[in-house]
């Protein structure tokens, strides 16, 4: 677990690319449950958010 923070704090690639990939399937659960209307709403800017923070994640530098 403190290496995960770790790698966040040092904005490695891998660590926040878990964050952005748990953003956007936190989305698509939000997307496809039937129960909660304000899930509904907000889902695709989580989906919006984690794919843009993937993009801008993919040029962080990797683990050593």
């Amino acid at each position: 677990m403190s290496e995960f923070v770790h790698g966040l704090i040092r904005l490695r690639r891998g660590p926040w690319e878990m964050v952005a990939s748990i953003l956007i399937a936190l989305g698509v659960f939000m997307l496809m449950q039937p129960f909660v209307l304000w899930l509904y709403t907000w889902s695709f800017l989580v989906i919006l958010v984690g794919t843009v923070g993937f993009i801008v994640v993919s040029h962080f530098p990797e683990d050593p």
